[in-house]
């Protein structure tokens, strides 16, 4: 049944504690700085190692292919490991990869590297995302992926930075690996806090379901379509912006590195004020209100009008996107039930993560088949498919759109025997 919790920002099942917050908002700060650092520093990456320009494809389906075993697989990894000593282990799978790269002599080390890194960042989002389902409030858990726009915002500026100070596009990614070794020894440190609610280990219910018997429901499939085509865009925008503005359209790095930093930064403080309005408008709502902005920003940033589009265009599409990943992950209980929501936000993970090489892979295609102008019409194109899959979900009911606080509270579930 639906329970009501008085406070601003309660968390589901117990307060998880001080350090178990900052280390989970760490995280996904250290989740977003190297996909904000890859952005900028890719057209210098190619050119060090003289690849063209969709060989950004191969880089990112590598990253994918470990990010999908890892976060297909959490819920189990988490059973046999515990949430603690898992993300201990991934942290320092993505430093040791960031560093590879920082390294790396030949572009196949850089792609192999970026299999591990993926192995170590699918671990993190999926334990992280199926541990604030269990314990954090929908308001939380915005602030946590607010967290990840963050990290996301700080690496153009970083890289852009580095590469303006004559540094080589290598020393970005060194001090990623830096960050993430020390955000590792933050977890090492704290391992045994982070506990589900039902203790270090899932009841013997929840390992009975299998991540197979989990994908077969409905609403986990349809689950997975919606993460798999959004981000597509919240990636695509972000991965493949710099490379239009500044190859395409003529405009300084500089500025260029600017807009790409505003759009992460708006995803942040998009994400960051609804965790402050949380209580004030049904998530649905909040969704709707979303998908229908999308298309707008992308159509300002496509349409090129005046040097001003990207400014502009960019942060309406940033703040558009905001609520909605955190908004699914945070009501994921609500569409599928305690026992399926490892398995479920693991393979929602696997299909966004899925998503962000598939489709600006894709991009990259069209970029140099028919020009940089065309990323214009397929972000578009994308956009416009994300409202037709949440609207097809929603009607089935596996999404469903009242979910969410009242005013002045937060509404949890509580977990179904």
């Amino acid at each position: 049944m639906l329970e009501r919790s008085s406070g601003p920002a309660r968390v589901r099942a117990g307060q998880p504690g001080r350090v178990v917050v900052g280390l989970a908002l760490l995280a996904f700060i250290g989740l977003g700085l190297p996909d904000g650092v890859l952005g900028v520093a890719w057209p210098s990456m190619r050119r060090s190692f003289r690849v063209p320009i969709e060989s950004l494809g191969p880089l990112l389906a590598a990253s994918m292919l470990g990010y999908l075993a890892s976060s297909a697989a959490s819920g189990t990894l988490v059973a046999r490991l515990g949430v603690g000593r898992l993300l201990v282990t991934a942290c320092l799978g993505m430093a040791g990869s960031a560093m590879t790269q920082a390294l790396a002599p030949a572009w196949p080390v850089v792609v192999l590297a970026g299999l591990v890194g993926g192995l170590g960042a699918g671990a993190v989002d999926a334990s992280l995302n199926a541990f604030a389902a269990a314990r954090f409030s929908p308001r939380f858990t915005s602030w946590l992926h607010a967290s990840y726009g963050l990290g996301a915002a700080l690496g153009p500026l970083m890289t852009s930075a580095v590469l303006a100070a004559g540094a080589p596009w290598r020393a970005a990614y060194g001090v990623v690996a830096l960050a993430l070794a020390g955000m590792a020894a933050g977890f090492a440190g704290a391992a045994g806090r982070f506990v589900s609610p039902q203790g270090s280990r899932p009841s013997a219910r929840a390992e009975s379901v299998t991540l197979v018997a989990a994908v077969r429901d409905p609403g986990v499939r349809l689950g997975m379509l919606v993460f798999f085509v959004y981000a597509g865009l919240e990636v695509g925008v972000g991965q493949w912006t710099y490379s239009w503005l500044v190859e395409g359209r003529g405009v300084g790095p500089g500025r260029a590195a600017a807009w790409v930093s505003a759009y992460w930064a708006s995803l942040t403080a998009g994400r960051f004020a609804l965790g402050a309005a949380t209580g004030w408008a049904p998530l649905g709502l909040v969704v709707r209100a979303s998908l229908a902005a999308v298309p707008l920003g992308v159509a300002i940033l496509a349409g090129g009008w005046g040097p001003t589009a990207g400014a502009l265009g960019l942060p309406l599409v940033g703040l558009a996107l905001a609520p909605i990943f955190p908004i699914l992950i945070a009501t994921t209980p609500d569409r599928v039930g305690a026992r399926l929501t490892p398995h479920a936000i693991g393979a929602q993970v696997a299909a966004f993560y899925l998503g962000t090489a598939v489709l600006p892979w894709i991009a990259g295609l069209l970029a140099r088949w028919a020009g940089l102008e065309s990323l214009g019409p397929f972000l578009l194109a994308t956009a416009l498919a994300l409202a037709v899959v949440y609207g097809a979900a929603a009607r089935r009911g596996t999404i469903r759109p009242a979910v969410g606080a009242r005013r002045g509270s937060v509404w949890r579930r509580e977990a179904r025997r």
